[in-house]
């Protein structure tokens, strides 16, 4: 993957002329070297903007996030792990204490639901988990728990869409051959602007348009994940055949774009973009969460404000040294600002590689396989029509929908990120 091609310039600000679309050189600039990441301005036209909006309108669009259902304390209950298994997850530093801001860092893991300071003080006190009331639980205080209690309370809390993780709207809009000559337009920009081989670039996610309304937020958060040995990228996964406990998305670059103006809010935050180290814990110091996009947006390092026809983008992977994708970035964490006034509207293209070499080739070589069988067997009128056979959009909307579906099931915020 070429990102050495992308490092435009050392430094923060710098600002270089790039030709993607023909005849028309477009200012580049750099916003931070940790993560990487540029902003293009005018890389989309007021039409092209209002014309993804509309094609979102048609299309529908549905909660990026549901709220929790009833059946969630059986669903927790459900997964097998022992109480000082629990404890030792939690327990970052090992220190045979849980302090606040360490139980913060897994709290989402259940049912979605952003959870504060004050949440967690609430929930001692109704189960009774902190009868020092000093907001730190040592490991004979946790063992006298019962985790049913905690799963329990959780369950019966009433939950607004304000109180998640992410509140907003959002569908997909093909891309491939066939699509609106707009939406492949902009397709052959983003090559153009990442570098990327076109059969990477083509063969990865639809665009994702997404809605904020008024009070609409998306807590910091990474796009994608690392991937271990026992996890598998949802991509390449359906064309390796190879089981794994957990799946991630795997994007190598997002590449965002504003698609109109703010009236209020609504910024794209980076909350430790060009930190000189990176410490989890250092997140959440003295009850304030810089990961919270509807407390804490202005304390973050970095702030992008939506101007429509703008775009963002950025790696969310360093390199391995090798010409490949390496370790997350886990300087990439970012998340959408409260939207305090108006509404919101910006679209996603995200670019996926397997950071496992060998699982991309086969995904990109039976990609091309069935593209190629699919052709053979078009009639002329097919090939020659501005539209693409019907079962091969069908193909590759069923291929994402499996691929995606990990983001939208009950167990999403325990075994995925959510996309």
């Amino acid at each position: 993957c070429s990102r050495c091609n992308l490092l435009l310039s050392p430094q923060v600000g710098h600002t270089q002329r790039v030709e993607l679309v023909p005849g028309r050189a477009h200012a580049v600039r750099t916003l931070s070297l940790k993560p990487l990441l540029f902003e293009i301005p005018d890389f989309l036209t007021e039409e092209e903007c209002k014309l993804i909006v509309h094609l979102a309108k048609l299309k529908g669009l549905q909660k990026s996030q549901i709220l929790p259902t009833e059946d969630y304390e059986e669903a927790m209950e459900m997964i097998e792990i022992s109480q000082m298994d629990i404890f030792n997850l939690l327990d970052h530093n090992q220190d045979g204490q849980l302090q606040l801001k360490e139980v913060l860092t897994h709290t989402r893991l259940g049912n979605g639901r952003w959870m504060t300071p004050e949440n967690i003080r609430e929930m001692y006190t109704a189960v009774k988990a902190d009868p020092d009331g000093n907001g730190v639980l040592s490991l004979e205080e946790f063992k006298q728990l019962n985790i049913r209690d905690f799963h329990k309370y959780m369950g019966s809390q009433k939950v607004k869409m304000s109180d998640l993780v992410r509140n907003s709207q959002h569908t997909w809009l093909y891309q491939g051959e066939g699509a609106h000559q707009v939406m492949r337009a902009i397709r052959q920009r983003v090559m153009r602007l990442t570098r990327l081989p076109p059969e990477i670039v083509e063969h990865s996610e639809p665009l994702q348009v997404v809605r904020y309304d008024q009070g609409g937020h998306y807590h910091a958060h990474m796009d994608s994940g690392p991937v271990f040995p026992e996890t598998a990228c949802s991509h390449t996964k359906l064309v390796a055949n190879e089981s794994a406990p957990f799946e991630t998305s795997c994007r190598y670059v997002t590449v965002l774009f504003y698609l109109n103006n703010v009236t209020g809010g609504g910024e794209t935050v980076f909350p430790i973009a060009d930190n000189r180290t990176y410490e989890e814990m250092s997140l959440i110091q003295n009850d304030i969460d810089l990961r919270d996009t509807r407390k804490n947006c202005d304390k973050g390092n970095l702030r992008v404000k939506p101007q429509q026809g703008t775009a963002v983008f950025w790696y969310n992977y360093l390199s391995d040294g090798e010409g490949w994708v390496g370790e997350l970035d886990d300087f990439a964490l970012h998340g959408g600002c409260l939207v305090t006034q108006g509404t919101k509207w910006i679209a996603n293209n995200w670019i996926n590689v397997d950071p496992n070499r060998r699982r991309q080739q086969q995904f990109q070589q039976e990609m091309e396989r069935f593209a190629g069988s699919e052709a053979d067997m078009a009639q002329p009128w097919e090939l020659e029509s501005s539209r693409r056979p019907g079962r091969v959009r069908d193909w590759c909307d069923k291929w994402w929908a499996a691929a995606l579906c990990v983001h939208r099931g009950p167990c999403v915020t325990v075994l995925t990120l959510q996309s």
